[in-house]
C-alpha cells in the first residue's frame, strides 16, 4: 500500500497535501515497526475528508487489511517551516484552545547525510523527558525514508502539559541547543493542532 497508494490518491478532490509514511518502534527506535503505518492528510474542507473516508477506495482497502484505524481529526493552530518545500498546515488563529482539549504536535526534519550518526546516537536521551510524563497520552516516531526523513507524532492532554514539556524539559532543550549547534537538519517543520475527534 505503501508503493501504490500514490497512484489511488493522485488527483483526489479537496486533498492538499499527504504522507504515506512507515513508522517506528516504541521510544523513537530506528527499528521499523512493521504493523503500523500512518496516513497524513490534509483538507480543504471537512466535507471533502468525509467523502474520502467514507467512499473512497484507497481508505476502504486499508479498512479491509487493517486490525484497528485510528484516526486523529486535527486543526492547526501553529506552524513553521516547511516539508518537502511546501507550507502544508496554515494555522486557524481564530481556534480558542480550552484547558481540557487535547493539543497533537507533529515534526519533521530532513536530516543532513553526514550529521546523521551523531544525531540518532543523541535521539535516546532527547527523549528521556518523555518517560512517565503524565500529559502525554501517546507517541509515535514516523517517516518517509527510514533514518533521513524523519518525523514524530504527539498527542497530549492539554496545551499545558505540552508547554511543560517543551520549556522544562532538560534533555528537550538540550535538544534545541544542539540541534542549531551541529545544524542536523536541511529541513523541518513544527506544527501544533487542537484534537477535534479521536475514532476507532
Amino acid at each position: 500500500m505503501m508503493g501504490i497508494g500514490h497512484r489511488m490518491l493522485k488527483n483526489t478532490v479537496g486533498l492538499t497535501f499527504y504522507k504515506l509514511m512507515g513508522t517506528g518502534k516504541k521510544g523513537f527506535s530506528i527499528l521499523p515497526d512493521w504493523g503500523e503505518y500512518s496516513f497524513l492528510s490534509n483538507w480543504e474542507s471537512k466535507e471533502q475528508a468525509k467523502e474520502f473516508f467514507e467512499h473512497h477506495p484507497f481508505y476502504l482497502s486499508y479498512k479491509e487489511r487493517c486490525s484497528e484505524i485510528v484516526t486523529y481529526q486535527l486543526t492547526c493552530i501553529k506552524s513553521h517551516g516547511t516539508w518537502d518545500g511546501k507550507t502544508p498546515f496554515v494555522a486557524d488563529k481564530d481556534i480558542v484552545v480550552s484547558p481540557a482539549d487535547n493539543v497533537g504536535v507533529i515534526t519533521r526534519a530532513s536530516i543532513k547525510w553526514r550529521k546523521m550518526i551523531r544525531f540518532w546516537r543523541y535521539v535516546p536521551k532527547s527523549h528521556q523527558d518523555l518517560n512517565g510524563n503524565s500529559g502525554l497520552l501517546f507517541t509515535k516516531g514516523i517517516g518517509d525514508i527510514p533514518l533521513i526523513e524523519m518525523a514524530t507524532f504527539s498527542l497530549w492532554e492539554n496545551q499545558k502539559s505540552l508547554m511543560n514539556f517543551a520549556y522544562r524539559g532538560e534533555h528537550h532543550k538540550k535538544a534545541i541547543a544542539l540541534t542549531k549547534k551541529h545544524n542536523w537538519y536541511s529541513e523541518e517543520m513544527f506544527a501544533r493542532f487542537v484534537v477535534k475527534e479521536i475514532t476507532s
